[in-house]
């Protein structure tokens, strides 16, 4: 393990914890920049596991309101109904990126070409949602109805292609379905946390045996980075929804997207 490779897993750490609650799609931009650094990491599994950053950033900064939900949990109905549609919402990913993950780290890991694309189309498509006239009829992540949380939960399976967004299915879905852009991102803050977890667990299963002590090296240094940057991303980002929309997102994936095409093409 060289000192470049050092430096490179701790510029993606920091990429991954920047992106990973905005709608521009944080895998995507792991696989493009990986890709033009040379970085390769054993199985892809750096990609996914430093996400556990990611997620203990979510659980610092709500801890407070996550632990008052869980105190509540056995005798209050409200909080039951929050849990329960988060689960819910979770279950689809769940079923799906079990049955297709060899599919997803061997064949849409692998192909630049695809996260350009997906990245440039989803920028175009959450740039018109953002400008809708949508009127709103859910405003609080509580107040979910679990059949919104299921179909919210379909929308995230989109994701499963890199470029996509997790984040981004998540909040367009929410948007076209009747909630405000601040519960919306609050409510795939939530959703990321047994999404990313689930995705941690399995792919550290799966690559159990080929990891070696320099990888977790590698991963330690992305986790911490993602951590930091997760958590200034997180404490700031509804604040920025409800003022400026999605819509400086939407261009940032234009944009990279098609830097992305332009870097296949003079470098490969």
């Amino acid at each position: 393990m060289d000192d470049q490779t050092i430096i490179n897993a701790l510029i993606l750490g920091i990429v991954e914890g920047l992106t990973e609650f905005i709608p521009v799609s944080s895998t995507g931009h792991l696989l493009l920049l990986g890709h033009f650094l040379g970085f390769e990491s054993t199985g892809k599994t750096f990609e996914v596991l430093i996400q556990l950053g990611a997620i203990l950033a979510i659980l610092s900064v709500y801890f407070s309101r996550l632990w008052s939900i869980a105190v509540s949990l056995p005798s209050d109905p409200a909080s039951q109904r929050f849990v329960g549609g988060i689960l819910l919402a979770f279950l689809p990913a769940a079923v799906i990126g079990v049955m297709a993950h060899s599919f997803i780290k061997e064949v849409l890991f692998e192909t630049p070409a695809l996260i350009c694309a997906t990245l440039l189309v989803g920028g175009i498509i959450l740039l018109w949602i953002d400008r809708l006239p949508l009127k709103p009829r859910y405003t609080n992540v509580t107040d979910y109805p679990l059949g919104l949380c299921l179909k919210i939960g379909f929308c995230q399976c989109l994701a499963m292609v890199p470029g996509v967004s997790r984040s981004g299915a998540t909040i367009a879905g929410a948007l076209l379905m009747g909630t405000d852009k601040r519960s919306a991102a609050e409510f795939s803050f939530f959703l990321a946390m047994p999404t990313m977890a689930g995705a941690f667990a399995y792919d550290l299963y799966k690559n159990r045996n080929v990891l070696s002590a320099d990888d977790a090296v590698i991963i330690g240094i992305g986790f911490v980075a993602s951590f930091v940057a997760g958590f200034f991303v997180v404490k700031g980002l509804l604040d920025f929804v409800s003022k400026h929309g999605f819509a400086p997102f939407a261009w940032w994936r234009i944009c990279v997207g098609l830097a992305g095409f332009a870097g296949l093409y003079f470098f490969g």
